[in-house]
């Protein structure tokens, strides 16, 4: 008899777009991709870099999701879009949203339309910088260390994002009933019910960002949080379903969703992950193998079972929660707040003189040396670095948008050390990569020196594809092989596992990534000689940082 193909979507919120992919639940393949800019991120509102300032519109996230599964389901026949049985999405993380009392988030309501502390707060917002830090003392400094899994606590999570806007914003402060994350909203949306005490909320989210734990017995204690902010008890209290994994049947596609996106009514909607949970799934993660998730930032991420990791205190390198990436494990969740960044910001530096020509030049010749010159000027660089001597070696700080791991600290700032008036545009951006590749090393070292084997490097995200050069400076810094994967979308393949699994297709989610993970199609070796030789700069990328650390101190 034959049987039909089933489907599932897997939807991916980034920083500046939404992805999505329609894949087959067989074997993984995609049958349809979209993407979708955000309009108003698009157009450079609600930003403020100057500040850390980064806000994002609810209407960016609801009208490009629509766009971008309509696009991937074009090419389906009803036939086909008949045998879709599920969707999940994964998002940007954490990335809270002051909401109403029916979880409609304030920039959704009258009066808040062009609110910037009404809408949501996006990851990279470093804005709650001092509120971090006060927070940090309090969950540390009582009977209970609420850091003992996360480490020190971050201007880009959860308790700090509400605290900063709540002390500096009264009328959200006034009208805000609770916050949620996008990732617990977004499922909340798709199936018709965003109230707060019903909302599905996500594990990774949950525990990553709120520290939620079930040593106790949920999120922080209301005593704890009263000293900080009575405000922030109100909203462990409106906090509502306890957290579960992202392949957990969330609800049912709202007959609205489904006219709206052309799929049948009442599929099942998974739950949610962050997006490099979702891309470490995609990427077919299990125990001892670290997939990194190279993107405008890097997180690396690391499964193992509870008891593995008694009595090891990592909370320098990573943070861990229960059921996140893979429910049955405790998810660790590290990383660096700047890398594909880093390459980004200099390549803009480079290009300043040319943007000034626009005074001497007519607009289309301008603009086309524009182009040419953003065009060639990465790929350049790198083929020029890969040439340089190594005689003249400058090291560079990667902490452009502070330190995550190891000690995470918003505050750290890059540095690149031993310039001399020699180093030309190819030697500064080897550093960069060098320092980059550097930040991992350090915190794979401090995972293996707690006895946490790594085995596998796998790599994921534009760079792992389009950077050869960073990605053999990765093997051999590392002294590992690193894997690169044939999917384009990991991370909208994750969630689309995790729909596969919610849906009811697959029975777990190890037989779902055994159909579905994205394969391996090129390696990279580590060169033992370079391997011997970065060793002896990364001493002096140690030592720099060291230094940075005690100026800083001073």
């Amino acid at each position: 008899m034959y049987i039909k193909e089933k489907y599932v979507v897997g939807v991916d919120f980034g920083s500046d777009s939404v992805r999505a992919a329609v894949v087959a639940a067989s074997d993984g393949s995609v049958a349809g991709s979209g993407v979708a800019f955000y309009p108003r991120w698009k157009e450079g509102l609600y930003q403020h870099p100057e500040r850390n300032i980064f806000r994002q519109h609810p209407l960016d996230y609801l009208e490009s999701f629509e766009k971008c599964v309509k696009e991937a389901l074009s090419c389906l026949s009803q036939e086909a879009r008949a045998c879709v049985v599920g969707i999940g999405v994964d998002t940007t993380g954490s990335t809270p949203v002051p909401v109403n009392r029916e979880g409609v988030p304030l920039a959704l309501t009258e009066g808040f339309e062009t609110c910037e502390n009404a809408m949501f707060h996006l990851w990279k917002d470093h804005s709650a910088a001092r509120e971090a830090e006060e927070i940090d003392r309090a969950f540390s400094g009582g009977s209970t260390d609420y850091g003992k899994y996360q480490g020190r606590y971050s201007a880009e999570w959860f308790w700090a994002k509400i605290l900063h806007t709540v002390r500096t914003d009264g009328r959200v402060r006034e009208a805000a009933y609770t916050w949620v994350e996008h990732c617990d909203w977004m499922v909340g949306s798709l199936c018709g019910n965003t109230r707060p005490e019903e909302i599905y909320h996500s594990a990774c989210a949950a525990g990553h960002k709120a520290l939620w734990h079930s040593e106790w017995n949920g999120l922080p204690s209301g005593e704890i949080l009263e000293t900080i902010d009575p405000y922030l008890v109100l909203v462990r209290e409106r906090y509502g379903q306890a957290p579960r994994p992202a392949v957990a049947l969330a609800g049912h596609l709202t007959k609205a969703w489904a006219e709206m996106l052309g799929l049948p009514r009442g599929i099942c909607v998974a739950g949610s992950s962050f997006d490099a949970h979702a891309g470490a799934v995609g990427a077919g993660i299990r125990e001892k193998t670290i997939v990194c998730t190279l993107g405008t930032s890097a997180v690396d991420m690391l499964v193992e079972k509870a008891e593995s990791l008694q009595g090891k205190d990592i909370r320098r390198f990573g943070g861990l929660a229960e059921h996140s990436i893979l429910p049955g494990y405790v998810g660790i969740e590290t990383g660096q707040a700047a890398f594909g960044d880093i390459f980004g910001w200099f390549k803009r530096v480079l290009l300043w003189p040319v943007e000034q020509t626009g005074r001497f030049l007519d607009e289309e010749t301008y603009h086309r040396l524009c182009q040419e010159m953003d065009d060639v000027m990465l790929a350049e660089l790198q083929r020029q670095a890969g040439e340089l001597r190594e005689d003249m070696f400058p090291i560079a700080l990667d902490w452009f948008n502070g330190r995550r791991y190891p000690d995470t600290d918003d505050s750290r700032r890059a540095v690149i050390g031993g310039l001399t008036l020699g180093a030309q545009a190819p030697c500064i951006f080897r550093a960069l990569v060098f320092g980059a590749v550097c930040g991992l090393k350090r915190i794979v070292d401090g995972f293996e020196t707690a006895q946490l084997a790594i085995e596998k490097v796998v790599a994921v995200g534009g760079i792992s594809k389009k950077s050869a050069y960073v990605m053999q400076m990765m093997a051999d810094v590392l002294g590992k092989k690193i894997e690169i994967l044939d999917a384009d979308q990991t991370c909208a393949l994750g969630a689309a596992i995790y729909a596969a699994v919610a849906a009811g297709v697959h029975k777990d989610v190890q037989q779902a990534l055994a159909h579905m993970a994205a394969k391996c199609i090129d390696e990279f070796e580590p060169d033992e000689t370079k391997t011997e030789f970065y060793q002896k700069q990364y001493k002096e990328y140690l030592r720099l940082a060291q230094l940075a650390d005690a100026w800083e101190m001073q």
